[in-house]
């Protein structure tokens, strides 16, 4: 994430949690980052140079307006305005890590090879709940080259359980021991 998303997810935090508008205004940055996920191509035209700014202010205005909080919507104008839209999704992962923060939110994303049950994904999260103390919000993936076990990832660290890691650490040790 860049300097520039972390100051201006951080300020409209700030805003929003002054007006108490913190958790609507993140479910509609989430969306605005979906959207201009999933048609890269109005991303691009709210982007091009050669479309003078008040175009490309006015189809912000046609697109969100009245959809969004005006402070979404003027965000996005303001990103226009400085020729940083294609910073929108990193001032919206800064604007969530302030409201997790406030909020004592961990975000846990597990990896298995297969998915979890229902009882072993309530089991983790209540685990997760105990050592770290904090309301967990878990995403799970599947990812079958894990071979087995789980990999999390929290707060930038990796902790890793898998099979895969299991046996490219076994690996190492023989290359290390032959040598």
């Amino acid at each position: 994430m860049t300097e520039l998303a972390r100051t201006y997810g951080g300020a409209l935090y700030e805003l929003a949690r002054e007006e108490r508008l913190s958790e609507e205004l993140l479910s509609q940055l989430d969306m605005c980052v979906r959207l201009l996920g999933d048609y890269p191509e109005y991303g691009r035209l709210l982007s091009t140079p050669s479309v003078p700014k008040e175009e490309r202010r006015e189809l912000i205005k046609s697109a969100f307006g009245g959809r969004v909080h005006e402070y979404v919507e003027s965000f996005l104008k303001l990103l226009v305005d400085r020729d940083a839209v294609g910073e929108l999704p990193g001032c919206a992962r800064a604007y969530r890590e302030r409201y997790n923060e406030d909020n004592g939110i961990l975000e846990v994303t597990a990896t298995a090879a297969v998915e979890l049950p229902a009882a072993a994904r309530e089991r983790l999260l209540a685990r997760l709940r105990e050592v770290f103390g904090k309301k967990i919000l878990l995403t799970v993936t599947v990812d079958p080259s894990v071979l087995g076990g789980m990999r999390l990832e929290c707060q930038g660290k990796r902790y890793d359980g898998t099979v895969k890691d299991r046996l490219a650490r076994i690996e190492r040790g023989l290359r290390e021991t032959v040598l």
